[in-house]
């Protein structure tokens, strides 16, 4: 029975999407367990005409709530009774397979680093979502936000870590690991994207080069090797495209007689087209590198994407991703692990 954390705050639909993804998760998966950290008596209410196995979902109370708009680090800090701090702490036990929170990026990353710490020898763990690609396949990005300045040894163990879960997670035998940069070519880019490219051809892994923005949906490579700041500018910029498209394909056709007809006939396919490029059908970003399994939900996820957040925790537990990252880890040696 894989015992999974979740928080009940953070998520825009609030602690009520929450309540209805955990039931949804235990009526669809008969080997786990949930415990939902926040206000009981709020929850509780929640949950009265429910039909749920009460002895698979716990109740844990928890007063306050860290907000997006507090200092990550103080927040973690000082509000030791806030449902993100209170999920971080009895994840640190190591009695729950791993936890979901759709609350403040910054806390997660923060609360997770300073309480769970991070695996042996890694310099920095990386949030790590999966995108789809044009071939049907999936491609991990990784950083995507949780590092903003980067050195070259950090973004080789993003490299190692992203390639070991495509390896254990997609059973892709020899993943194939890109750099985001300006050009395919070996010489563009800063100095951090020059420098990183050396380094990864020096590792265990099946580099392939760089790629640049425009290509990282083609399905040619595996994982996406980045820093914090663009891998976030590149995600936002995906969302945020796909979004935009989809209302200008909407108003095309709705604008004429013709369209509306046409539309009628491009329905199905066109939203079986949509339903692959659902960012919430793939869940939340892992965050790879702690030292316990920790899944960032978006903060807009419905049940869709919370509920793939939790299925992840049950894969990530079951295949024992942790253990494996951290046995690629130990063994590449560095000179160097900030």
């Amino acid at each position: 029975m894989f015992k999974i954390l979740l928080d009940a705050y953070g998520a825009d639909k609030g602690p009520e999407v929450v309540i209805e993804t955990a039931i949804t998760a235990l009526n669809k998966h008969n080997n786990i367990s949930i415990e939902i950290v926040g206000k009981v008596e709020e929850l509780q209410q929640l949950l009265v005409g429910k039909q749920y196995d009460e002895s698979r979902l716990s109740l844990c109370n928890a007063t306050d709530v860290i907000t997006c708009n507090e200092a990550p680090v103080e927040a973690i800090r000082t509000k030791k009774n806030s449902s993100l701090v209170v999920c971080i702490d009895k994840l640190k036990t190591g009695e729950y397979a791993g936890m979901v929170s759709a609350g403040s990026t910054g806390a997660v990353l923060s609360g997770a680093v300073l309480k769970l710490g991070r695996l042996s020898g890694l310099s920095r763990p990386a949030l790590a979502p999966m995108l789809p690609t044009i071939k049907g396949g999936r491609v991990l990005l990784i950083d995507c936000g949780a590092n903003m300045d980067c050195k070259p040894i950090n973004l080789c163990h993003f490299a190692l870590m992203g390639s070991e879960y495509m390896r254990v997670m997609q059973n892709i035998n020899q993943p194939r690991v890109a750099l985001l940069n300006v050009g395919t070519e070996e010489a563009k880019g800063d100095e951090l994207r020059k420098a990183t490219y050396h380094e990864l051809q020096k590792l265990p892994i099946n580099f392939v080069g760089n790629v640049e923005a425009r290509d990282v949906l083609n399905g040619d490579c595996d994982v996406i090797v980045t820093d914090g700041f663009s891998g976030n500018v590149l995600l936002k910029s995906i969302e945020g495209t796909i979004i935009n498209l989809v209302k200008v394909i909407k108003s095309g056709l709705k604008s004429t007689t013709a369209g509306k007809i046409g539309g009628l006939f491009a329905k199905k396919p066109l939203k079986n087209v949509l339903k692959r490029y659902d960012y919430q059908a793939y869940g939340g970003s892992p965050l790879l590198g702690t030292k316990q399994i920790v899944v960032k939900a978006h903060g807009s996820a419905n049940l869709v994407g919370l509920l793939a957040s939790i299925e992840q925790v049950k894969d990530y537990a079951e295949r024992d991703l942790l253990s494996k990252i951290g046995n690629t880890l130990s063994e590449v040696k560095f000179e160097t692990a900030e």
